[in-house]
């Protein structure tokens, strides 16, 4: 979905909203932001009485938070709310456990058909050049490697 054209009004202008392809402008803005967004929350919940969690995952994957009160009680409060397990069950631990290693594994098996089919010449109208060429080296190598082991297996029989 491509958001690019909305307008955003802000204190100072209008912003476009969209990706920024800078890194050091995005990261500026992203620090910014959070900043702002965590003063939001903090005077939220002193405000109102309000009991607010938040939790910002960063593309690096480091992670912000706030919490009015304990979040791990804010997290169970919003779980019941919504009607998830309750995350403190040590089987419910497991079973999610489980259930992300399943999401994997089947990640991981999507992935390998993928990529077989694409060894054996099929679905190959999807991949961009760069994918094609390396699907193409790929083939070169393994090529080699038969006739290698095919030239080595004759060898041995002389």
């Amino acid at each position: 979905m491509d958001d690019s054209w909305v307008l955003k009004e802000m204190g100072r202008g209008k912003v476009e909203l969209k990706r920024i392809e800078n890194p050091t402008n995005r990261q500026v803005t992203f620090s910014k932001r959070r900043n702002g967004l965590l003063k939001k929350a903090f005077e939220l919940s002193i405000l109102c009485d309000a009991e607010v969690a938040l939790l910002i995952f960063s593309s690096s994957g480091k992670v912000y938070q706030f919490a009015s009160h304990d979040m791990d009680r804010t997290v169970a409060k919003y779980r019941r709310e919504v009607g998830l397990p309750d995350s403190r069950n040590p089987q419910f631990r497991t079973r999610e456990f489980w259930r992300s290693e399943i999401d994997e594994l089947k990640r991981s098996i999507n992935t390998s058909e993928a990529r077989l089919k694409h060894l054996s010449g099929e679905d190959i109208l999807a991949l961009g050049m760069r994918d094609l060429k390396q699907l193409e080296r790929q083939l070169k190598i393994g090529v080699e490697r038969v006739r290698s082991r095919k030239i080595s297996s004759t060898n041995s029989y002389i």
